[in-house]
């Protein structure tokens, strides 16, 4: 029996006993008026004091269960099932898969279920980004981007193969030498339009305002990404530079044009960045603090942990 059932019980028993003792004085024509006044405020200071300790009991909170603390052994839990599954597939499994291709492979499903912008590179896949920041590659010249799970072509660049072939912003690449692009990651898109200059690729495009599919084939040429595409003074000492990516040296470029115009009066500028995809951030930082007060704010990084934090300012002298 619990403790709030034993008091309802007991107060209960005992208000029934005073209350009999009450009813015998009376039968028994007691004529006592104190007397049985006094029974009767005992009965009720007794019966009031049960009720108290009854309904503080009733209405005493639980206490509140602690959350359960995440710990590193749940982690390595769960990797026995990742082992588990690598075990089975190369006792079972109908082919024999390299482990090294197994364990990328579940890399790359882990960093794609994050986000769309989260991605792991093979090491090869990595030395393609250097190449792309470094300004000169074989392949088509073009920018690419993910849009609504397709391939989108951004825009093609200046004096480039696919400039020269009519590729244009928006194209979404459906298909790479017959092969669909779905579930294609960017570099996977990258890596089958990339090769040697002379060799020809054939890709298929959905156009938007077009009834059919558009085929292409398209020989792969050098393709020497600059900086800025135009530097130049138009009217009334305003200058005009068109910068289309952030390489590694494009902060030096820019320095470099900016030179030139000022020896020919420059006086304003005007800085065309319309369809530049990014690049390297740092470029970007350098270019952006040319043009600001010392000590201004760039960008900021949050991360999960305060220690990844970063805020890039303006270090510009001038």
């Amino acid at each position: 029996m619990d403790l709030k059932r034993s008091f309802g019980l007991t107060a209960s028993l005992l208000f029934k006993k005073i209350t009999q003792g009450a009813a015998q004085i009376m039968e028994e024509k007691v004529d006592n008026k104190k007397r049985f006044r006094f029974i009767i405020s005992v009965c009720a200071v007794i019966f009031l004091s049960c009720a108290f300790i009854y309904l503080s009991f009733a209405k005493e909170p639980e206490e509140p269960a602690e959350p359960k603390p995440i710990v590193k052994e749940d982690i390595y839990r769960e990797l026995e099932l990742f082992a588990d599954s690598i075990t089975l597939i190369n006792a079972s499994y109908v082919d024999e898969i390299p482990p090294k291709d197994l364990i990328y492979g579940a890399l790359k499903g882990m960093l794609a279920s994050l986000d769309l912008h989260s991605e792991f590179l093979k090491p090869e896949e990595y030395d393609e980004i250097k190449i792309d920041t470094g300004g000169e590659f074989g392949g088509l010249g073009i920018e690419i981007t993910i849009r609504e799970g397709l391939i989108t072509i951004i825009t093609p660049l200046e004096g480039t193969p696919a400039e020269r072939a009519g590729l244009q912003p928006g194209d979404k690449i459906v298909k790479i030498d017959g092969e669909s692009t779905e579930n294609f990651t960017l570099n996977d898109a990258v890596s089958r339009m990339r090769g040697k200059a002379g060799t020809e690729v054939a890709i298929t495009i959905l156009r938007e305002g077009e009834r059919k599919l558009l085929d292409f084939t398209i020989k792969r040429a050098i393709i020497k990404v600059k900086s800025i595409k135009e530097a130049l003074i138009i009217e009334d000492s305003i200058g005009y530079i068109r910068l289309v990516e952030f390489q590694t040296k494009t902060g030096e470029e820019l320095d470099r044009v900016l030179k030139e115009l000022k020896n020919q009066g420059l006086s304003g500028l005007i800085l065309d960045l319309r369809n530049n995809p990014g690049g390297v951030l740092e470029s970007a930082v350098s270019v952006s603090e040319k043009f600001l007060p010392k000590d201004s704010i760039i960008v900021s990084i949050k991360g999960r942990a305060k220690e990844k934090d970063m805020v890039f300012k303006s270090k510009n002298e001038k």
